[in-house]
Parts: C-alpha cells; sequence; structure tokens
C-alpha cells in the first residue's frame, strides 16, 4: 500500500490485512474531480487569507490541473493501493509540486473532506437522475396523448371496476413520477445549503479559515453551522437514497403493469422485441426481464437505504469509519436507478399499444355498474338504493350470459319504470369514460389538461436547469 498520510504516531507497519480491509480507494475513486475541486477552492481560501503564499496556491491549482488533464488522457491511473481518494490526491500533487503539495491539507481534515467531496459527488450525480426522470415523463405523456381515448378496464384489487383509457392510466405513472423529480430537488437543495469544509476533524481549526468564501466558490448557501454536524451528517445521502428508493418503488410497480399488460391474458400491449428476451427451451416465448429485473432492483435499492440508516442510527459525534460505508450503499442506489430510467425510458418509447384488446377487456367484467346506478341516483333514486337494485341487475345478468348493453329496455324497465332509452348512452363505455369530466378523471379533456400540466412542469425543470 502507498504510504498513509497518518503514519508518523505509528511505530509498527500496519498488518496488510488491515490495510485492505480499511481502504476505500476502490469505491471513493469515482470522486476525484470532486475532491480535486474543493481542493481548488481550498487552497485559493487559504491563499487569499494569506495562510499560504500565491506562489504555493498557484502550484497546487496548475498541479491539480495536470493530473487532472493526465487522468482524462489515460497518462495517469489511480492507485489501486492508496488508501483514497484523498491521499491518492495529496501524494501524487506532492511529487510533482513539492512542499507546495504538502501545504494544501492545511485548516483541513480528511473528515470534512470527504464529507465535502460526496456532497458534491451526490449533487452531480442527483442532477443526472433528475434528468432522465425528465425523458421519462416525456415519453410517459408522448404516449399518453397517443391514447386518451383507448378504453380500458380500471382495476382495483386487480379485479375490473369502472372504465378508464389507458392514457389516463399512463398519467398516474407521470404524476408519480413529478413528485419523484420534486423530491429529487428537494434533497438537493438541503444538500447544496451548507458546506462542511472547515469544519476540521471536528472542532474547527485555528487558521482564519473564510468559510464563506469557501461555500459560496463550491455553490453552498453557507457553511454548516455546527462543525461537529459538518463531519459527521449523512442526512444528505440518506435522503437522497430515500428519494431513489421511492422512485424505484414507482418504476417497480409500472414494471409490474407492463408484466401484466403484455401477458397473452391482458395482451394491451407488446413489448419491442430489442427490450424483450426469450427461453432457451420454449421457443414461443418473450420475456419481459427488463421489467422483472427493476422490480427485483427495487429490493435492492431498498437494502442501500437500509443500510445508511442502521449505519448512522448508533453512532455517536462525530466521525466514525462506520461512515464508510455510506459510499458503496449510496453509490449503488445511485447507478441502479440510472440503469434501470436508461433502459425503462426507451422500452416504453418503442412499446406497441394494443387498444382494441383493451376495449374487448372493458366489455366484460360489468365495469359500467357505477354509471347505471349513477344513471338511477341523477332519476331521483337514492344511491343506495340504486346502488342495490344495480347489483341485482348485474347478478341477474351474470346468471343470463349477458352485459347490461344487452338487455332490452323492457328488462330494464323490469326494474325500475326510471330507466328510458338514454340508459344505453349512460352505459357506453366511451361515454362513461367521456362523462368524467371531474378534475384528475379519464376523459380526453382531462386527461390532455394533465398532460398540459406535466409539460409545463417539465418545461420549468428544463428551464431551471438550462
Amino acid at each position: 500500500m502507498a504510504e498513509q498520510l497518518w503514519k508518523g504516531r505509528f511505530s509498527k507497519a500496519v498488518d496488510s490485512r488491515v490495510n485492505d480491509f480499511n481502504s476505500s480507494i476502490r469505491f471513493d475513486q469515482r470522486m476525484i474531480a470532486q475532491d480535486m475541486r474543493g481542493s481548488g477552492v481550498h487552497a485559493a481560501m487559504l491563499a487569499k487569507q494569506g495562510i499560504i503564499s500565491e506562489k504555493d496556491c498557484e502550484d497546487i491549482l496548475n498541479g491539480l490541473a495536470s493530473i487532472a488533464d493526465d487522468l482524462a488522457a489515460g497518462r495517469l491511473e489511480i492507485d489501486p493501493n492508496a488508501e483514497d481518494v484523498h491521499t491518492f490526491v495529496e501524494q501524487t500533487l506532492t511529487a510533482r509540486i513539492g512542499d507546495a503539495g504538502k501545504r494544501l491539507h492545511t485548516g483541513r481534515s480528511r473528515n470534512d473532506q470527504v464529507a465535502l467531496d460526496i456532497r458534491l459527488t451526490l449533487r452531480d450525480y442527483s442532477h443526472t437522475l433528475q434528468a432522465y426522470i425528465v425523458e421519462l415523463i416525456k415519453v410517459i405523456c408522448k404516449k399518453a396523448g397517443e391514447n386518451t381515448t383507448a378504453v380500458m378496464p380500471g382495476y382495483t384489487h386487480l379485479q375490473r371496476a369502472q372504465p378508464i383509457t389507458f392514457g389516463h392510466a399512463l398519467m398516474a405513472y407521470a404524476s408519480m413520477l413529478l413528485r419523484d423529480l420534486q423530491r429529487f430537488e428537494d434533497a438537493t437543495a438541503r444538500m447544496d445549503a451548507q458546506c462542511p469544509l472547515g469544519s476540521g476533524a471536528l472542532a474547527g481549526t485555528t487558521y482564519p479559515l473564510d468559510r464563506q468564501f469557501t461555500a459560496e466558490k463550491l455553490g453552498f448557501a453557507a457553511p454548516c453551522a455546527n462543525s461537529l454536524d459538518g463531519v459527521s451528517d449523512r442526512d444528505f445521502c440518506i435522503e437522497l437514497a430515500n428519494a431513489i428508493s421511492i422512485c424505484m418503488m414507482h418504476l417497480s410497480r409500472l414494471s409490474e403493469e407492463i408484466i401484466l399488460w403484455c401477458s397473452w391474458e391482458f395482451k394491451f400491449i407488446e413489448l419491442d422485441d430489442a427490450f424483450t428476451t426469450g427461453s432457451s427451451i420454449m421457443p414461443q416465448k418473450k420475456n419481459p426481464d427488463v421489467t422483472e429485473l427493476i422490480r427485483g432492483k427495487t429490493g435492492r435499492v431498498y437494502g442501500d437505504l437500509n443500510t445508511l440508516l442502521v449505519m448512522m442510527k448508533g453512532i455517536p459525534l462525530a466521525y466514525n469509519k462506520d461512515m464508510q460505508e455510506d459510499k458503496e450503499a449510496i453509490f449503488d442506489a445511485v447507478d441502479t436507478l440510472e440503469l434501470c430510467l436508461k433502459t425503462v425510458t426507451p422500452m416504453l418509447d418503442t412499446m406497441k399499444t394494443l387498444p382494441a384488446n383493451m376495449r374487448r377487456a372493458a366489455a366484460k367484467g360489468f365495469i359500467n355498474a357505477t354509471d347505471c346506478a349513477d344513471y338511477l341516483t341523477k332519476k331521483g333514486m337514492p344511491f343506495r338504493d340504486a346502488y342495490k337494485l344495480t347489483g341485482c341487475m348485474v347478478s341477474d345478468c351474470i346468471a343470463k350470459d349477458k352485459t347490461l348493453e344487452e338487455l332490452t329496455l323492457d328488462e330494464f324497465k323490469g326494474y325500475s319504470a326510471l330507466f328510458e332509452n338514454d340508459i344505453y348512452d349512460a352505459i357506453d363505455l366511451v361515454k362513461c369514460c367521456e362523462g368524467r369530466t371531474s378534475y384528475g378523471g379519464p376523459s380526453e379533456a382531462s386527461v390532455n389538461n394533465q398532460i398540459a400540466l406535466a409539460n409545463a412542469q417539465l418545461d420549468a425543470w428544463e428551464e431551471k436547469n438550462a
């Protein structure tokens, strides 16, 4: 292993097994750009405050830039034997610029350094995930707009309940994902509220740091108010993991719908061949593996959130090594959601809808029974009486293997004199949907309004993040 930054206190080399156990370079190296960004601002602040010379600051900034260039060009590789990314950067910098590199860590601990690095990294990841969510919502809105009149059964308890449209069903998921977008924005806003750099190991420092300068240069609203909290806070990781978990839950619910919809039992949609797989023994199979994996990966992300919660629940102030476990959990959650979003969006975009099959399914199951009861209620019958009478009618129709629409007017009148010829319009499935003009309902106008509202929110997000 490369030389540790902290070896001065010790008279014996650390056991190689402890080095391997303690090392975090394999997963924290992905924060190297953010680590160097924080180091550059820290150096500029030190020079501004007269803590290091302008020449040392210039050498540090040039050295950091050369490291970044060499990494990007493949001329430099991260040492897998380094203890962590902070050690690698400092030792590489010092090897290039000499003593100026040793002055970079003045007034700073790895405790506040890593707290900064992970905030900066998760800020970037949050923005990336938000952009992928926006693209998914756009595709959902487009598909919904193409299916505002595709009548299908709406379900409760997975039993056919009332008529809706496929566009209405899709916009339910757009609503969920719009809330997810807000959760990511909220979590990121709190992440950006306070900058931990300058908190030191736990008790600040005797150097005259300008923490406001550091915070502003790094895009934070202010320095963190308490140095103990600054180095030991991982709420922002948990909040982001929570937002990711809820988003994965929504993707899992959508995936379950797609699995049902593309089965032969439903056959409301057909997935493109490019987003399905086959069987090694059953030649007819076309499996929705993408959606099944999303459903499975949701449990994995829940595990990441639980890891963070359990890790933090018993830690006293301030920093403890347990907190090194935060990165693998939150990075896995981020990577998993990103992979799912990047896959589900084109899968939905290429999905073929089969409205004729939806309409055939809607014709069964008496999903217009509520409309029949509402018809009687509007004619003056108390709703509960209308409900009971319609239930009897449904029971009789089942016994006679008929639908409500197949009853003659005389048969309708046999149940109640309130029935007139307009009952057939009242229970027509298309008109049932179109009659539901209440805000948020399945009528074509209502779904188009939902799409317009969603697109307005997406436009606002894009304008803010342009």
